[in-house]
């Protein structure tokens, strides 16, 4: 079988030269060359929010030429990264979908200030073009009670000082010196279980600011059982937990 490889096509925009990264799969990711001063080498940047685009930084003289050849040396890579991401599903009333292990069906009430659910109804209020924003928020309001529920749920010795919700694309979770635990809000599209293998890791690195033998017993033994299952889910799956917003 003979795999389709990523092309590269120029079009002509406004005051700039931009180009067009096609992957495998037809979906078009816009390129943006920029000239800096003082930058030495090239830099590649495949950027998946707000937008789907690839960002090439190169010195002023090195030509646009050299930056999409350094581009096309790394198209494994650059198609792995969209893969890994996928395209947005853009939310709107009368749609379904899962957080928190629950499937909601969304809908619109303009009349109406605050966002209520009821059941497996999510009413949204406000006005329409603010509506995926505060479907957002709801969701990670919701989350944020979730993660504390499960804090909540081992000793108080492995409490944090602070929780800060993020939205990062390769980390779910950190633990700093100073007591603050970060959360990718993303989390609450994950199964549960899922979820709550992200919190006890990070709650494991209050004992151990590493990924010892000992910290991970720690882990087995606040998580339970399934600690392997719950990592290789977030390896294969976590990709998908970008798909909204």
């Amino acid at each position: 079988m003979q795999i389709k490889l990523p092309q590269i096509s120029k079009v002509k925009l406004s005051n700039m030269s931009e180009y067009v990264f096609t992957l495998s799969n037809g979906e078009e990711i816009p390129v943006v060359i920029n000239t800096r001063r003082g930058v030495r080498n090239i830099t590649l940047r495949p950027k998946v929010n707000p937008k789907r685009e690839i960002h090439i930084s190169k010195p002023w003289l090195v030509s646009e030429n050299a930056a999409i050849k350094f581009l096309i040396s790394k198209q494994q890579w650059v198609e792995c990264v969209f893969q890994k991401c996928p395209s947005k599903i853009a939310l709107k009333p009368g749609d379904e979908f899962e957080f928190l292990g629950r499937c909601v069906m969304l809908q619109h009430n303009p009349n109406i200030r605050s966002n209520k659910l009821m059941g497996d109804v999510l009413v949204v209020g406000g006005d329409a073009r603010m509506f995926e924003r505060r479907v957002r928020d709801f969701v990670k309001a919701e989350f944020l009670i979730a993660v504390k529920d499960v804090i909540r749920s081992v000793p108080r010795e492995y409490w944090p000082r602070r929780i800060a919700l993020r939205d990062t694309t390769s980390r779910w979770g950190s633990c700093s010196s100073t007591g603050t635990m970060s959360f990718s809000w993303r989390l609450a599209f994950a199964p549960v279980d899922v979820m709550r293998y992200v919190v006890m890791h990070e709650l494991a690195h209050v004992k151990h600011m590493n990924h010892s033998p000992e910290f991970w017993a720690t882990v087995r033994e606040l998580y339970g059982m399934g600690v392997e299952r719950a990592k290789r889910w977030l390896k294969q799956n976590g990709g998908t937990l970008h798909r909204y917003f």
